[in-house]
Order: structure tokens, then C-alpha cells, then sequence
């Protein structure tokens, strides 16, 4: 896949970034009412573009112009709206900034867009206890109020959604390099069989509003404790969805640190051990929906730069092998959790 086709489903979106220079961004931030210094730093974002903006006499802001037309405005304000309720309950979220009348999203020409406030802080340490104990107190925090109400116009997170699109799009629009579509495509059948085998063993599992993408990656770490940011993948799904990225590893580990989360997380909020037969099958549908989703943007000139190993035949033999892997782990009995 040296020439990597494109695909008529691709992204057609990519246009408008092109546009979105140095200039068009600190136009936009000051056209919400901040007066830029001229600094600009490009932050690390594919999905959408995110640039922290210096201010003249203020700390800097976070500008985040979403890709246009993967979410409508009722989605993105949904989002907004929940983590500022959020943060108005003193969670430690990155909420976007309300301007004098309230509002959170902006426009810029053919680009919507948000303001955060600048965070830093380090990766979260998997196999420190209080920290995992402390991140799960908030996570429960963060579903109990989620549980309160289902998000309206945002997605549910599907087998049909995650798996069966993603499987679909890859195989018709050929990304899979021709000798490997039949591994392919027989292998990612009889998993999402046994995905849905791990659900019907779950069972009927409250479904409320998640983070969605609650990797370690969207935590930031600092002295007084966590910032938990980008919410943009926001989501109604089972609460599992937010706490299985936190556990990698061997059994033991991943039921060592199963653990450390859920002393904090039940402290807040409930969890059903039903959802422990959904690990192995939810890591399994982000395994395919990452894949797909790479493809979908594979138009947009940022994802050939950034993930040059998607175009190379190794890329797939490897990610049939790591596919054929979670085929055993979802026959396995679920993690233990006393």
C-alpha cells in the first residue's frame, strides 16, 4: 500500500484545514475577544486541529477547531455542557471557556471552534496504587452524574458502530493489502461473534454518559492530583469503557490494578462486575475502530505523516496477529474483582 488508495468513503473534510493557517487562528481566537501576543504552538491533534495561543498580559489559551462536519452543534454542545457541569461539581475536567453570554462554541469562517484553558501535567503512573485509587474516586464521581440522564444527541458505543462499520469499510475500500483481506476478513467475523458472545454473558449493563476515550494519555497528572481532558469522543456506553484502558499487561497485573481502581471508583458509584466480561471485547472493537478510523482520514495529509506504518504490509500482518490474540482472551474467564 505504498500508494495508498483513496477511498470513496474517505474524509472530505481535509479542504478546509488547509486554510486554517497561523494567521486564520489567531484571527479567530481574537474575534472571540482575546488579544493574541503572536505566539502559537501547534499541539499534538489529528482528529481535530488544537493549538495553545499566547494572550497579551494572560495565561495562554487552548484553541481546538473541530474537523467540520464530524459533529453537529447539538453534539458539541452536549459535550460542553457536561463538562461544565462537571467541573461546577469541582471535578478536575478542562471545560471550554463560556464567553459573556454563556457560549462555548465559535465560528471562524468555515471552522467552528472552542477555547480551553492551558493545563499541563505528567502521564499518571499505572503502577502506583494511590494514584490509580485517587483517578478512580473521580471517574466515579464523573459516572454517577453521567448516570443521571443519557446524552441525547450524542452516539452510543455499538458493536455495530465500532465493529461491524469499521470491518466493513476496511474490507471495500482496500486498505488491506490483497493476500491478507481473506485472513482478514474470515478472523474479524468470528471476533465479533465472540464480542457479541461477551456481551450476551454481561448481560443487560446500565448504559450512561462516559468520557469515552479515557486513556492514560488524557490524563494529566500534577502534584495536586488529575486533570482529565478531551472529551470530544463523549459517549453513552457501560461504565467498563472508561476504566479497562488503565489495565494492560498479564492477568495478575491487570487484576492488581483492576482493584486499586475500583477501592476509589466504588467509593462514588456502584459497578456491576457483569461488566468485567466486556474488557477483552471492547479492547477488541477499539482495535478495529482505530484501524478504520485511520483509513477514514487517510485523505487528510496529517495521518500519512504521522502513522507511515499504516501504508506498510507489516503493519497489517502484525494487527492480524494482535486480533487473533484478543480471539483467545475473549474465550478466558473475566478478570476477577472481589
Amino acid at each position: 500500500m505504498s500508494d495508498a488508495p483513496q477511498p470513496a468513503g474517505a474524509d472530505p473534510d481535509v479542504a478546509p484545514y488547509l486554510q486554517l493557517g497561523p494567521e486564520a487562528v489567531l484571527a479567530a481566537v481574537e474575534g472571540a475577544g482575546y488579544r493574541c501576543d503572536g505566539r502559537l504552538l501547534a499541539l499534538n491533534s489529528y482528529e481535530n486541529r488544537v493549538y495553545q495561543v499566547g494572550l497579551e498580559d494572560a495565561e495562554p489559551v487552548v484553541a481546538k477547531f473541530y474537523r467540520p462536519r464530524r459533529w453537529s452543534d447539538a453534539q458539541i454542545l452536549e459535550e460542553h455542557r457536561f463538562t461544565q457541569d462537571l467541573a461546577e461539581l469541582e471535578i478536575p475536567v478542562v471545560a471550554p471557556i463560556a464567553d459573556a453570554e454563556g457560549g462555548t462554541l465559535h465560528r471562524h469562517g468555515p471552522f467552528r471552534f472552542a477555547l480551553y484553558p492551558r493545563r499541563g501535567g505528567r502521564a499518571p503512573d499505572l503502577e502506583d496504587p494511590a494514584q490509580l485509587e485517587q483517578f478512580g474516586r473521580f471517574l466515579g464521581r464523573i459516572h454517577a452524574f453521567g448516570a443521571v440522564r443519557p446524552f441525547v444527541h450524542r452516539p452510543a458505543l455499538t458493536v455495530e458502530g465500532f465493529g461491524e462499520e469499521s470491518r466493513a469499510f476496511l474490507l471495500e475500500n482496500g486498505f488491506i493489502p490483497r493476500d491478507l483481506e481473506p485472513a482478514y476478513g474470515t478472523l474479524t467475523e468470528d471476533l465479533l461473534r465472540r464480542v457479541r458472545g461477551c456481551f450476551e454473558r454481561a448481560g443487560d449493563v446500565r448504559v450512561l454518559r462516559l468520557h469515552g476515550d479515557c486513556h492514560p494519555g488524557n490524563i494529566l497528572w500534577t502534584a495536586e492530583g488529575p486533570h482529565i481532558v478531551d472529551f470530544d469522543d463523549a459517549r453513552n456506553g457501560p461504565a467498563v469503557q472508561d476504566l479497562w484502558m488503565f489495565l494492560s499487561g498479564d492477568r495478575a497485573f491487570m487484576t492488581a490494578r483492576l482493584a486499586d481502581l475500583l477501592e476509589g471508583y466504588t467509593r462514588f458509584y456502584e459497578f456491576d462486575p457483569r461488566e468485567l466480561h466486556l474488557i477483552e471485547a471492547l479492547r477488541t472493537l477499539r482495535m478495529l475502530h482505530y484501524a478504520a478510523w485511520i483509513a477514514r482520514r487517510w485523505n487528510d495529509p496529517a495521518f500519512p505523516r504521522a502513522f507511515p506504518w499504516f501504508a506498510a504490509p507489516r503493519y497489517w500482518e502484525e494487527h492480524i496477529l494482535s486480533l487473533r490474540e484478543q480471539a483467545a482472551l475473549m474465550d478466558e474467564p473475566p478478570l476477577a474483582w472481589a
